[in-house]
């Protein structure tokens, strides 16, 4: 079943082509890759599936509904990171994450909070978002993306700002996700070793257009 289903998008801005008909989906419980140099559109991609970008043609479904038709209901079951994660600094993670779930309209329990915290490996609670280090931020806008238990994750560059260790720790936090919960993930690099570790299959973007989709059965 197709949890996302992207169906000859074009995007044109100012007399510029920034899609081409992009067309693909994804299954319910996949880990897809989206690979593309900086500027490829891997991005505007991501903003045009959480309706942060319009696209000037074709159509976006997810969860078997159209994007533009059932924003609010399909939103308030993805979680996501695009770009870098913006907080309110003078807030602990803990708070930040408080805030989230009320936006969401979620029932979330202080308990349910520590322990994304704890999953992405921030155990100070009481440290403000000011003083946190680039990767930290990352981390917290994980704890952030799947806190509220959703059906996706739209994840851009999420290992971006990590050390060797945090992306080990962001990797295997994604697989035990999508094995133990059902989550289905799509996620954006432009370092292809990095991704190829995580997801089943690879959809290669450029220039605003995914030239290739393959397994990683075949790449390999």
């Amino acid at each position: 079943m197709a949890i996302l289903q992207v169906n000859d998008i074009y995007m044109g801005f100012s007399g510029e082509t920034l899609f081409k008909e992009i067309s693909f989906s994804v299954d319910e419980k996949d880990k897809i890759g989206i690979i593309g140099v900086n500027g490829a559109g891997k991005t505007t991609l991501m903003k045009c599936m959480l309706s942060l970008s319009t696209i000037t043609s074709g159509s976006i479904e997810i969860f078997g509904k159209n994007l533009q038709e059932h924003r609010e209901e399909i939103l308030s079951q993805i979680g996501s990171i695009i770009e870098s994660p913006i907080f309110y600094d003078n807030y602990t993670a803990k708070e930040i994450l408080k805030i989230h779930a009320q936006y969401m309209g979620k029932n979330i329990i202080e308990s349910d909070i520590i322990r994304a915290l704890r999953m992405v490996g921030l155990k100070n609670t009481t440290k403000k978002v000011k003083d946190f280090s680039l990767g930290m931020r990352q981390r917290l806008g994980l704890a952030r993306a799947f806190l509220t238990k959703p059906k996706l994750l739209i994840l851009d560059e999420p290992i971006n700002g990590l050390d060797p260790i945090g992306i080990q720790e962001i990797r295997n936090l994604l697989l035990s996700l999508s094995k133990e919960h059902g989550i289905t993930i799509l996620i954006s690099s432009h370092i292809l070793s990095e991704i190829s570790q995580i997801a089943d299959k690879i959809g290669f973007i450029k220039n605003g257009e995914i030239v290739e989709q393959v397994s990683m059965k075949e790449i390999r």
